[in-house]
């Protein structure tokens, strides 16, 4: 039977630990000045090197060379399966009796934190006074469970995490002296996913030298079940178009290769993570998405609530405007929601100039031409002919150069502002002396551009590149097919409709 890696590379001395040079160094002055502690206490997350420089310790003080072989005068105790008062009795008892041949005797606790609270009372007497031969060395993952008084007894030494870069370089020099080929990313993968940990980082490294005679970053994705990065970023930028059905399919996708839905939420939570430090953009959303999705892994149903959670967060997005809050010298008119669209609405006369502003005027603004004419009111065929219908045939006939400086606009958002830059992308760009006019196929895209903050920050953009300032409006382009409308429709109704999304006369 073969020696699992990390047994058969677990350092040997002081010198030979990585990452935890804090702790050596103190160790091995305090060893050179001869300042040995009846107790010390080591705490820190797991494979980080706890036990093993306990035994070079124990090995240190009494002079000998480190072995793997079991010595008379170093007794190693798992305080998890004996952790009842009685063991502990047995043990104070035996701690009087001197080395066999040693200078010290040395008692290796590990897991200490299993001790009853009977069993810490009966340690307490003897860690605090002990024989001038013995020397305790606890060890523990979790030190706040250890009562005050048995730390307060002893020389406490935290260990760190080891550096993603430290367990890297680690893992490639056994690579080498293993004869394992692996890629340097694939490395990177395993100290990434071994969080630290020395024990756990090598473990992963002798099973991934299974898995083939070339290892690359896809393998080791496959052996740990992590989904591929481009399937996780194609979920995120679903996310942040507010494209439920996109998100379902990709999730649906993954469920199908096999994918844990637990799995795939750690996933997109560190990829989303990494996008709120680097941008303020949309933060506060991000993070009450990353806060949901915590709580997928440890679900009864982990599939049904991260479906559920993603699909929450589409719908800020995708839920269309209610009630335009956009000053009216702003206002742009959606289109009705109906299957049968109804026409851009003539002005009744009786209406055209009312003593102040009524909703028929407020609709006369909404057109595009109509936002920027002056205060007085025109009149019903003049107000028709300043407002077109804004359609896709509009925007096919937009220029190349508008075209180049909405992209050089995108481009410098693009960075700062990526949520905002994922929809505005969708927007198709025209020109008009200093309007620049951005034209949308959903309400919900129009809306997120349109408002105040957001048209403000494209504003400040174009208005650097293109040399002068220039007025954002956001409108949304008809399909051909929208013109279409009932032909003996009353006005008013018309009216109503286009505010409203839809009405129907009653006759009385």
């Amino acid at each position: 039977m073969g020696q699992a890696l990390y047994r058969k590379y677990r350092s040997k001395s002081l010198d030979e630990l990585v990452g935890q040079e804090h702790i050596t160094a103190t160790l091995k002055n305090a060893l050179k000045a001869g300042r040995i502690s009846h107790a010390y206490l080591l705490t820190g997350p797991r494979g980080s090197g706890k036990t093993s420089i306990a035994r070079i310790l124990a090995h240190e003080i009494n002079g000998l060379p480190y072995t793997d072989e079991t010595h008379l005068d170093i007794i190693e105790i798992d305080a998890a399966s004996n952790r009842r008062i009685d063991e502990i009795r047995d043990l104070r008892d035996r701690v009087s009796t001197a080395p066999a041949s040693a200078k010290y005797k040395v008692y290796i606790i590990d897991e200490v934190h299993m001790l009853t609270r009977e069993a810490f009372n009966a340690l307490l007497k003897t860690l605090e006074e002990p024989p001038a031969h013995v020397v305790f060395i606890l060890a523990t993952t979790e030190a706040h469970k250890l009562p005050e008084t048995i730390i307060s007894r002893t020389q406490r030494y935290t260990f760190r995490p080891v550096p993603r870069e430290l367990v890297a370089a680690h893992l490639k020099s056994i690579a080498k002296s293993e004869k394992i080929t692996i890629a340097d990313d694939a490395l990177e993968l395993i100290a990434e996913h071994g969080e630290g940990a020395f024990r756990d980082s090598i473990s992963l490294l002798d099973q991934a030298s299974s898995v083939s005679d070339t290892i690359t970053r896809s393998d080791i994705e496959r052996m740990l079940g992590l989904a591929p990065a481009q399937q996780i970023s194609e979920l995120q930028n679903a996310l942040l178009s507010g494209e439920s059905g996109r998100v379902i399919a990709t999730l649906s996708s993954l469920y199908a290769a096999g994918y844990e839905p637990a799995a795939v939420a750690v996933q997109l939570a560190a990829v989303l993570r990494a996008q709120v430090l680097a941008s303020t953009a949309n933060a506060q959303q991000l993070l009450s998405l990353l806060a949901r999705l915590l709580d997928v892994p440890g679900s009864r149903s982990p599939r049904q609530l991260l479906e559920i959670t993603l699909l929450q967060a589409t719908l800020p997005l995708a839920t269309p405007p209610v009630a335009s809050t956009v000053p009216q010298s702003q206002a742009v008119a959606a289109p009705a929601p109906t299957a049968t669209p109804a026409p851009t609405p003539t002005i009744p006369p009786a209406a055209a100039v009312p003593a102040e502003p009524a909703p028929q005027a407020q609709i006369s603004k909404a057109a595009p031409k109509a936002a920027a004419a002056p205060a007085p009111q025109p009149s019903p065929a003049t107000a028709t002919a300043q407002a077109p219908t804004v359609t896709a045939a509009t925007f096919d006939a937009t220029t190349g150069d508008v075209i180049e400086l909405w992209q050089k606009t995108l481009d410098q958002i693009k960075n700062q502002y990526n949520t905002l830059y994922g929809i505005a992308r969708m927007a198709k760009p025209q020109l008009e002396g200093t309007k620049l006019t951005l034209g949308f196929k959903f309400a919900f895209h129009q809306k997120r551009v349109n408002e105040p903050k957001n048209r403000k920050i494209f504003a400040d953009v174009a208005e650097r590149l293109y040399g002068s300032p220039l007025e954002i409006v956001c409108v949304l382009i008809e399909s051909d097919t929208s013109a279409a409308a009932a032909p003996d429709e009353p006005a008013d109704v018309s009216a109503i409709s286009n505010i409203f999304g839809g009405a129907e006369l009653l006759e009385s």
